[in-house]
């Protein structure tokens, strides 16, 4: 990661559930160029601890500490989910300015449909692109900047031109080969090991079965939340890097 003065070397990419964040962290491991942290704030939230590096972190602002910490030692890449509120984040302007923060995006429907498979009591606000929102703004109100946004079609439909422009906008060498990995569970999936399966299977970016949309338009409640989200999905998705 390319140093600049006043920045630390952290390198986030912010998800809603269910939209292939766990594939791009797979590349990014691939990588051997950061540690990688797995979802450090969302399992604080929900199961009250996370390790980051040698540290266990057990609450929000322990988490953003032991990133700090951590990151003093190597160039850090994390990946998180917006199931969760994230106030501690939200309140501390100088990590939202000095990390690189990006987020990655998927159409609503399919990530609701991807959701409710996995979560029959899906609720509203845990579907997440609200709040993937609301850490969009928060970013660009800290940094005066808007930040990286990648439609994960694109990365599905055109890997190599999407990394490549997510790369040269986060300031790292474009590595090829991290395109292509072996299969298997990773030891830092295995809390939540049931949410990572089809990730597992894979060897690098590939379309799944994909689809739902038939299935929310079928359920009023699921429904109601795609009306709710997709204002939030729309706004990120118009910033979004557009590979060459």
């Amino acid at each position: 990661m390319e140093h600049i003065p006043g920045r630390l070397p952290v390198l986030a990419l912010w998800s809603a559930p269910r939209c292939r964040s766990t594939a791009f962290a797979r590349m990014m491991a691939e990588r051997g160029d950061h540690v990688v942290v797995h979802e450090p704030f969302s399992l604080v939230v929900d199961f009250g601890e996370a390790k980051v590096g040698e540290r266990v972190a057990h609450t929000e602002t322990e988490v953003l500490a032991a990133l700090r910490a951590l990151a003093a030692e190597r160039p850090v890449y994390f990946k998180d989910t917006t199931d969760f509120h994230y106030p501690a984040l939200l309140a501390d302007e100088a990590f939202l300015a000095a990390a690189t923060h990006t987020f990655i995006v998927r159409h609503p429907a399919e990530a609701i449909a991807s959701h409710f498979r996995l979560n029959p009591d899906l609720g509203r606000d845990e579907i997440g692109f609200a709040r993937l929102y609301e850490i969009f703004a928060a970013v660009r109100a800290a940094t005066g900047a808007t930040p990286v946004v990648i439609d994960s079609d694109d990365l599905l439909d055109r890997p190599a031109e999407t990394v490549r422009a997510y790369c040269a906008a986060v300031g790292i060498p474009f590595i090829p080969d991290a395109l292509n990995w072996q299969p298997g569970m990773r030891s830092e999936w295995e809390t939540t090991s049931r949410w990572h399966e089809s990730t597992s299977r894979t060897t690098g970016f590939a379309r799944g079965s994909g689809g739902g949309a038939e299935t929310v338009a079928a359920n009023p409640a699921l429904r109601a939340h795609l009306d709710y989200h997709l204002p939030y999905y729309e706004q990120l998705k118009a910033v979004a890097l557009r590979p060459e």
